[in-house]
């Protein structure tokens, strides 16, 4: 097993000192860290970026060659960490003898010692790992601000105690992050998309905090961790072939999970029924291709895998509250202002 210690109060010094720990090509470019990693302790990436309101960011998506303990220790700030495990499994501690608590994939965690005891994490030895952490401090004073505001919420009670929570399984979060890490843009561009999807990221996980203490911690229904990979590889299908006729009974047939199964899935995720999702990606598809491209109705139509000309109308209007012939006309008008 190995140890690793971080102790930096910047974004800056945090890389630093995990590039000086594991070795690898540190890139930093508007506030986003990067630091590619193929080493003897590991492989893969470390993602970090400091936000406004004492927020910052870190992805791990690595795999360790040995059995690894990250010592976070920063007692003059007494965080608040917000957690998500997209793959693998994460384990924590507060301090190196403190009870080992262990999230899943697709599972929260709030964490925040009221003793400002360090934070271990262990990461397991070749286990492909996934995983964000999202630092909020809580030293200020402001009482409109978010750090305030989430102090009152997570230090209310027991202030001698630490305070964990580990809680639903939720696959909206993890769709977040694969949006996040989907991001093509650069420049200033990217930092406000990168900005956006880390404070939906934390409202999410704030959300899901509050679900479970309404709902006495209620995990995933009847889905497994193995299922809920399977609803993702159903996702990504379906974007990557939504202008096929894709049916139910092809989807439960090819991925092998039931109808209630995919139903419950999707519900968890994106919040439709299936057939709700491939009709929201096929109009998203059909906006892009309208401002895009110099395709007519009829083709965009056809392309996204509808036959229907007057039943595309009616659901992109639904969606838009604009007809497709009118936003077709307001985006040449724009062009030939431009």
């Amino acid at each position: 097993m190995k140890t690793a210690y971080l102790e930096a109060k910047t974004m800056k010094a945090t890389f630093q000192q995990l590039k000086t720990t594991f070795g690898g090509e540190l890139t930093i470019s508007m506030n986003e860290h990067i630091l590619k990693i193929d080493s003897d302790f590991g492989k893969g990436v470390i993602k970090g970026v400091p936000l406004k309101e004492g927020i910052s960011f870190l992805e791990f998506d690595m795999i360790f060659y040995s059995d690894l303990v990250l010592s976070i220790n920063t007692p003059d700030k007494n965080p608040i960490y917000f957690t998500y495990c997209s793959k693998g499994e994460l384990g924590h501690s507060f301090g190196s003898n403190g009870a080992k608590r262990t999230l899943e994939s697709f599972q929260t965690g709030i964490l925040t010692s009221r003793k400002a005891e360090e934070n271990i994490l262990y990461f397991n030895k070749n286990q492909k790992l996934k995983t964000t952490l999202i630092t909020v401090q809580t030293v200020g004073d402001d009482s409109d601000s978010l750090k305030t505001k989430l102090r009152e919420t997570f230090f209310k009670d027991s202030v001698g105690d630490n305070f964990v929570y580990i809680g639903s399984h939720n696959l909206k979060i993890s769709e977040k992050i694969d949006q996040l890490n989907a991001i093509k843009q650069e420049g200033l561009v990217r930092s406000l998309l990168v900005q956006g999807l880390v404070h939906v990221i934390l409202a999410l996980e704030i959300q899901q905090h509050s679900d479970d203490s309404e709902n006495g911690n209620q995990k995933t229904g009847s889905l497994t961790v193995s299922e809920m990979e399977t609803i993702k590889e159903v996702s990504r299908f379906v974007n990557d072939n939504s202008d096929s006729q894709i049916t139910i009974t092809q989807l439960y047939a090819q991925f092998g999970l039931s109808p209630s199964k995919l139903q419950e899935g999707f519900k968890l995720m994106h919040g439709h029924t299936v057939t709700e999702y491939i009709r929201e990606v096929r109009i998203e598809k059909a906006e892009s291709l309208l401002k895009n491209t110099d395709m007519n109705i009829s083709e965009v139509v056809y392309t996204i895998g509808l036959t229907s000309r007057s039943y595309f109308s009616k659901i992109f209007k639904e969606k838009y509250n604009c007809s497709p012939k009118d936003y077709k006309f307001a985006q040449r008008d724009m062009a030939m202002s431009a």
